[in-house]
């Protein structure tokens, strides 16, 4: 995880505790979206960075 995403993610939890669902609804989305993208990472190396 790099530091930035850490800082992205500090930030959404501090709007989470301040605008309420809302940025929670934010919040698991990114989550989603840092998920896809770690499995897409993984996929990516297995089949060959070449293809």
């Amino acid at each position: 995880m790099t530091t930035q995403l850490v800082g992205d993610v500090l930030i959404l939890a501090l709007a989470a505790r301040v605008f309420g669902a809302d940025a929670i609804a934010l919040l698991r989305r990114l989550a989603a979206v840092g998920v896809r993208a770690g499995v897409s990472e993984m996929t990516r190396h297995q089949r060959g960075a070449g293809r």
